[in-house]
């Protein structure tokens, strides 16, 4: 039985002169959250554009729920969504609309009833019927997810989606991002943010200059920061602390 909701291996990419992905390798487990952790420009992006089909590789090979994201296109959309790092609402619509215009474009039985299973479940019904345009950031971000989950696909890509929210929306959409977890959904996530990867992940990876440097769990992670640098015994480093451990140990080779 396929355990593995996405594997890749060798992952090229470049654009013109400059190569991004320079051979990235990583597996996501079913039903996990699985964080790829990198600076601006690290290719996290570029990695979820190839794995949602919407770029092709130019070297190794990339597969989700089994199929073979460059031999099998379609069979990869049918079973993956994506939010990225902009909420892709239609601000004229009211949130009920968006939902029922999505689930026609997915052609569900009873769109209205999937709308209001979904608004209910995000805490949106208050809100349903008013223009997403008097939406705040939180709630605009909880209502792209929305989008991206009717439908129930089994993986979800999420391309940082706490961008630009405050302190208070962002525990928000960690909660969201939690409960799809425990209720088997595979979520691949994105982030710059340490704390989130810390907060969310099952496993992480650290992409840095087009290469995958590090990946495991946080516990895995935190063995590979040099004791020498710790204060005291009992002092736990942060992801912060050992992302920039790894990555200086890699440039200073």
């Amino acid at each position: 039985m396929q355990t593995k909701s996405i594997q890749v291996k060798g992952l090229q990419k470049s654009y013109k002169e400059l190569q991004v992905l320079k051979g990235v390798d990583f597996e996501v487990e079913k039903g996990s959250i699985f964080a790829l952790l990198g600076s601006n420009g690290a290719g996290k992006t570029t990695v979820v554009k190839i794995l949602a089909t919407l770029l092709k590789p130019d070297g190794g090979t990339a597969a989700v729920n089994g199929f073979d994201v460059a031999a099998k296109p379609d069979r990869v959309r049918q079973a993956i969504s994506l939010t990225g790092q902009f909420a892709a609402v239609d601000e004229i619509l009211t949130g009920r609309e968006n939902l029922v215009m999505i689930a026609k474009l997915r052609y569900l039985k009873n769109p209205r009833q999937v709308a209001d299973d979904v608004l209910n479940r995000f805490g949106l019904t208050e809100a349903a019927d008013r223009r997403v345009s008097t939406y705040s950031g939180g709630m605009r971000r909880r209502l792209d997810i929305a989008l991206s989950l009717v439908g129930n696909p089994p993986i979800i890509f999420l391309d940082e989606p706490t961008t630009g929210l405050d302190p208070e929306a962002r525990i928000e959409v960690w909660k969201i991002v939690k409960e799809l977890a425990n209720g088997g959904t595979t979520v691949l996530l994105t982030t710059q943010y340490l704390e989130e990867a810390e907060q969310l992940a099952d496993r992480i990876a650290i992409l840095h200059e087009g290469r995958i440097i590090a990946n495991g769990t946080l516990a895995e992670l935190k063995k590979l920061f040099p004791s020498a640098q710790a204060e005291y015994v009992e002092k736990q480093p942060t992801l912060e602390e050992i992302f920039l451990a790894i990555v200086g140990k890699k440039e200073g080779k």
